[in-house]
């Protein structure tokens, strides 16, 4: 039998950052679709504005720090971040929110670290906590109420001047979302008068939170189609759900007193944290046994947070806390390698 003499590494088809870049930018088409549909062309302006700024600023940080501009800024990393990062604001945001939260992101969050690969933290989720924490105003008044319960939706140039000019009429096209109306009223109402609210479109189940659904099973589709292409694997995922969904049927089973299953679910940033931003293979962890722990980790933050916090949605810092933790987590994680009778874990010596 003649065998062939070839050295590694053993790869049947090309593969480099900017093709996982791309197919993730790809990935968020559904839920970008879903999110203009239901709540307006806002989204669509704000990923344009971040960007923008975001290309711009990489552009500028790299060629102060005399790197090849244009390779860089083909594996598309800035781009994925200034997306994922318009995706996570209000729709209505002032443009100058957006420019801020994107340029920390990228010159901060990503390249005072030493740039992509060596950020120990989500840039994306840096930049929105940033701005969540100094401009809570801001970010907490320009959610779009879904356009199914405006009178005649908004257009793209009301959308413009509500951005970059006159914010005189914001209270009429804002809400609060459905995870901020439930956990703020369940303190007072049962859950049959909290369904009551125009944001819930059946009086019967918070799951059919109006708009929110399907936004999350948008982004819930381009997770799927990530896991199939081996963009991620399982482990963070099913770990970051399953923990998310065994706390809230064991602590919150019971919906006059707290944010019901269906609500974490489908409601708010869970599927975007889930599938684009829990999984960033730089700011995870990637051992699979580390995966599965910090998966559990950010479940189970999101819903103490979500549950006794001040906050709503508790994503960015889930992760960001988690982000923390992740090296800690692989040092004492690590499997067995080929060759040695146990794993090396922790400060224990190599062989």
């Amino acid at each position: 039998m003649k065998l062939l003499n070839i050295s590694s590494p053993h790869t049947s088809r090309p593969g480099n950052t900017g093709n996982v870049m791309r197919r993730v930018i790809l990935a968020t088409i559904p839920g970008i679709l879903a999110l203009t549909y239901f709540f307006g062309p806002g989204h669509l302006i704000q990923i344009a504005i971040a960007a923008s700024v975001a290309l711009g600023c990489e552009a500028s940080i790299l060629r102060l720090r005399n790197k090849p501009v244009m390779f860089n800024l083909l594996d598309y990393s800035a781009l994925l971040t200034a997306i994922l990062l318009a995706l996570s604001l209000p729709p209505y945001a002032p443009f100058w929110v957006t420019i801020v939260a994107t340029a920390f992101s990228i010159i901060v969050a990503k390249h005072l670290y030493g740039g992509l690969g060596q950020n120990p933290f989500n840039p994306a989720m840096v930049g929105f906590a940033l701005v969540l924490v100094s401009f809570p105003v801001a970010m907490t008044t320009s959610w779009s109420a879904p356009t199914e319960l405006l009178e005649n939706g908004i257009s793209f140039s009301q959308a413009l001047e509500l951005i970059f000019a006159s914010r005189e009429h914001i209270d009429a096209i804002t809400m609060a979302t459905p995870l901020d109306v439930y956990k703020h009223q369940v303190g007072i109402e049962t859950a049959s008068e909290i369904l009551t609210n125009p944001i819930f479109t059946d009086t019967s189940s918070p799951a059919t939170a109006t708009g929110w659904i399907w936004v999350n099973l948008g982004f819930l589709l381009g997770g799927i189609i990530m896991l199939s292409r081996g963009i991620f694997t399982w482990h963070i995922p099913v770990s970051l759900l399953g923990t998310l969904t065994l706390l809230s049927l064991l602590i919150g089973w019971d919906n006059d007193q707290y944010v019901p299953l269906s609500l974490h679910m489908l409601a708010g940033a869970t599927m975007l944290g889930t599938f684009f931003i829990a999984t960033d293979p730089v700011t995870a962890s990637t051992t699979p046994l580390g995966k599965i722990i910090y998966g559990a980790g950010i479940g189970s933050l999101i819903y103490v947070i979500r549950t006794w916090g001040s906050y709503p949605d508790a994503v960015a810092f889930a992760v960001l806390l988690m982000n923390f933790a992740a090296p800690f987590i692989d040092q004492y994680t690590q499997p067995r390698t080929y060759g040695h009778t146990k794993a090396v874990r922790g400060l224990a010596k190599k062989d």
